[in-house]
């Protein structure tokens, strides 16, 4: 028996892919031969990443909503579904984070990741499963190693990233009767991404993370990709409820030296 990863004729919808590893993940299914759409809260970034998505030679269309905003979120999918009609393939990716230590984030800044991470990404899944194709759609959230592995100045992002991974694994309990199936993803350090540059702010910071990964390299926006095509196609059709980290091993060995540097650079700080 054969398999192809080839997703010609598929309606992919990517939430947050409009930049960073989300429109590596939306250009991944594009070359695959996909149709594609695309949310973000920049409608300047929709703009661009339409442009982009379109170069492949397949459909692409793109909408403006803020994931904090249910009925905005609402009104996307179901503009979405008009157009390139059922989805195959949910990429739910939409994410905020600052680096600020507990004492010294606001109940605002705190509440802020929690609203886009988790309450976000419930407002995806709630909204989407109507549209989602019955049997044989796929889910995928993108998570963060901080969803397990404990870090400084990352109070916000690891309860808002546990709690997704969890919404994962009821989703994957509950919609399985649907023939959807629900996953997340978890990347690790990847160049050139707006959280490396957060996370990463020096080159001594940016070097030592290069270090703490097994394979010795940061991670790729295409490494994301491939993992993403292989768990929605047929390679991944009894995969369900899985959290599964895209990272070289970074997360087997903690944050490690990378935060100690990044807790030493923001000592003293708020957000």
């Amino acid at each position: 028996m054969s398999y192809a990863i080839d997703f010609s004729d598929q309606h992919v919808f990517v939430v947050g892919g409009t930049s960073g590893i989300n429109l590596g993940i939306a250009k991944g299914f594009a070359q695959a031969g996909a149709k594609l759409s695309v949310l973000s809260r920049s409608q300047e970034k929709v703009d661009s990443a339409v442009s982009v998505l379109s170069g492949f030679g397949q459909q692409a269309v793109g909408y403006s909503a803020d994931v904090r905003d249910y009925e905005a979120v609402k009104r996307a999918f179901v503009l979405a579904h008009e157009i390139q009609g059922n989805i195959d393939v949910l990429v739910s990716g939409a994410a905020g984070n600052f680096p600020a230590a507990l004492l010294g984030m606001s109940s605002n800044g705190f509440r802020a990741v929690i609203d886009i991470d988790l309450i976000g990404t419930f407002h995806v899944l709630r909204t989407a499963h109507q549209f989602l194709k019955k049997p044989g759609a796929s889910v995928i959230n993108i998570s963060a190693p901080q969803a397990f592995v404990p870090a400084p100045l990352q109070a916000h992002v690891c309860a808002a990233k546990a709690g997704v991974d969890m919404l994962t694994r009821v989703c994957a309990l509950e919609w399985g009767a649907d023939g959807i199936r629900v996953n997340s993803l978890v990347p690790g350090p990847i160049e050139g991404t707006e959280g490396m540059a957060r996370l990463a702010p020096t080159p001594e910071i940016l070097e030592a993370v290069r270090n703490s990964v097994p394979l010795g390299r940061l991670g790729q926006s295409e490494d994301i990709a491939k993992a993403a095509l292989a768990l929605a196609s047929p390679f991944g059709e009894f995969v369900n409820g899985a959290v599964i980290p895209v990272d070289g091993g970074w997360a087997l060995q903690g944050f490690g030296d990378m935060m100690d540097k990044l807790s030493h650079a923001f000592r003293g700080r708020d957000e």
